[in-house]
């Protein structure tokens, strides 16, 4: 005994024609595949909206990824370098006068 499933569906989302198809060995969900002037462009698990298929017919432009080098090293000395020493001046230490008084925390109370 085979499980029943759901019927197939046909829509519009603006511009884009949905079919909705059942996925095999389920009794309840759909595959929605989204074709565009009879093109088929993708396919998706959930009912598709405007934008879903707008990203689909167009995706982002993704950044090309930069190549690893072993002599790009951002962030690291080149070899051969020395380190500095020279740290140059700190800051100004301020001269408190002798005579000051801090108060004390039996003097708070």
């Amino acid at each position: 005994m085979s499980i029943p499933s759901i019927e197939a569906r046909k829509f519009r989302v603006g511009k884009y024609d949905v079919i909705g198809r059942p996925i095999p060995h389920s009794a309840h969900m759909l595959r929605y595949t989204v074709f565009v002037d009879g093109v088929r462009i993708g396919a998706l698990a959930s009912v598709p909206t405007e934008s879903d298929c707008l990203f689909l017919e167009k995706p982002p432009v993704v950044p090309p990824l930069k190549i690893y080098s072993v002599i790009y090293r951002p962030g690291r000395p080149k070899k051969g370098t020395v380190r500095p020493t020279d740290k140059g001046p700190g800051p100004v230490p301020i001269e408190l006068p002798h005579e000051l008084a801090l108060p004390r925390p039996h003097d708070l109370e």
